[in-house]
């Protein structure tokens, strides 16, 4: 929430004992807004207080349902949310789809995501440093070669040295070297 926002607390609510420990307050507040702060809007405050991070967090929402705790949750784990959609903007074509109706858009969005899992898991099997994005553009102008995926990503100079190699040994005595 931001520093200068304008709210009044209306009511607060009892934090479970078994709830984390995180939980600092459970509060509706009404936020004032609009011209001369003269409009409303009813909502639920949350100051969740993160050891790891060392800072304190607010959250605002709309959602009276779920625990205090699990609104916490959420918000932390959007983050990471956010990051896999940037990764997914950033290195995968979805600016432009294929179809045109909701089944094409579809599938071109769980192929994008599939391949950015392969590749993912791909990166942590490497023992060499990859950034992500010089994974996949690697990874996408050798897709129709037949090379050691592994071999070639962890070294890919020795790997190219031995498939000229290879070629040069199976084209040594032909009459049409290529």
């Amino acid at each position: 929430m931001k520093e200068n926002a304008l709210y009044k607390a209306s009511e607060e609510y009892d934090i479970p004992d078994e709830a984390d420990s995180g939980v600092l307050k459970d509060e509706e507040i009404v936020l004032c807004y609009g011209e001369n702060k003269k409009k409303e809007h009813r909502a639920r405050r949350i100051a969740y207080w993160d050891s790891a991070n060392v800072r304190l967090f607010e959250f605002v929402t709309n959602n009276f349902e779920l625990s205090a705790e699990k609104i916490a949750i959420i918000y932390k784990k959007r983050w990471q949310i956010e990051l896999l959609f940037k990764q997914l903007k950033q290195n995968f074509p979805l600016k432009y789809f294929l179809g045109d109706n909701e089944n094409a858009i579809e599938i071109q969005i769980w192929a994008a995501m599939l391949a950015n899992l392969l590749i993912t898991l791909a990166k942590s099997k490497l023992k060499r440093s990859w950034a992500f994005s010089n994974l996949v553009s690697v990874i996408r102008q050798q897709l129709m070669n037949y090379i050691d995926m592994y071999g070639f990503l962890e070294d890919p100079e020795e790997s190219w040295r031995a498939i000229i190699k290879e070629n040069k040994d199976k084209y040594k005595y032909s009459l049409f070297p290529e």
